[in-house]
């Protein structure tokens, strides 16, 4: 395989100690019982006991799984109060998903695909595939997720559910967007992007095939650095990285396939 980056990847440092790294961060997701453990902690902090009860193993042994998330960062403990007791509650540590947690494990792997493989790493590439499945059987199969990198909403993920989703910067003379199911409203400081009244862009999906089309955009849409032809449905696959204008006011987000499939 070729060592040089081709248009449809994003250039990493080929440092060494980048990729011990990220052997490490794909070894500890790379495990089905942590990755239950971060659905379990994801939305209601939970004690080693009770995390250990909810997934069958020893205290011992959950303890480890939790050391090991810590280190990744994508996990926090906070002091709590456990059970009542005769002596009443006593004060244990609980754990959680750091804000944007799981979006930001999503987004990481997502950035991650589109490493060009280096001569030596196909390892690391056979672990990165087997993360992204593994955490395709936790996300509801086939609903696609983009994930806004950068600026005010920077790690917010949202889920495609809907057969066409506009995107644009919010509008205060258009609020039946805000509430709309196929809307995705971006704040007021990404000044780059068209406003929802006309949206800056619409994602569709066609028999489980999804397309990108720029609406007659000021700032154009990029697929990739690449940009698209305004009103034309443009193909996009799981990892490309979209940008709705370019610069610091500008949104870019990566499109994520959580299942082989997209629902039809």
């Amino acid at each position: 395989m070729s060592g040089g980056i081709n248009e449809n990847t994003i250039a990493i440092s080929s440092d060494p100690d980048f990729y011990e790294d990220l052997s490490e961060y794909l070894n500890v997701l790379s495990n089905p019982t942590r990755l239950r453990i971060l659905k379990l902690i994801e939305y209601h902090p939970k004690e080693v006991r009770e995390i250990a009860k909810e997934i069958d193993t020893s205290y011992e042994n959950t303890k480890k799984h939790l050391d090991k998330l810590l280190k990744t960062g994508v996990i926090k403990k906070e002091a709590g109060m456990g059970r009542q007791t005769s002596k009443g509650a006593l004060p244990v540590w609980k754990y959680s998903l750091i804000p944007g947690g799981m979006e930001g494990i999503i987004r990481n792997l997502s950035i991650f695909s589109n490493i060009d493989v280096r001569i030596g790493q196909e390892e690391i590439n056979a672990k990165l595939e087997e993360v992204r499945k593994l955490l395709s059987g936790e996300s509801d199969a086939g609903v696609p997720l983009i994930v806004v990198l950068g600026g005010e909403y920077d790690g917010n993920a949202y889920a495609l559910e809907e057969k066409e989703v506009r995107i644009g910067r919010d509008d205060n003379k258009s609020p039946e967007f805000r509430n709309s199911d196929n809307a995705i409203v971006l704040p007021t400081s990404y000044e780059a992007v068209t406003r929802i009244s006309r949206p800056h862009a619409k994602f569709i999906n066609r028999k489980g095939d999804w397309f990108i089309e720029d609406c007659g955009s000021t700032g154009g849409t990029y697929i990739n650095n690449t940009k698209v032809q305004p009103c034309r449905e443009t193909s996009i696959k799981d990892g490309d990285m979209i940008d709705f204008a370019r610069g610091s006011k500008g949104a870019r987000i990566i499109f994520n396939l959580t299942n082989d499939k997209s629902t039809e």
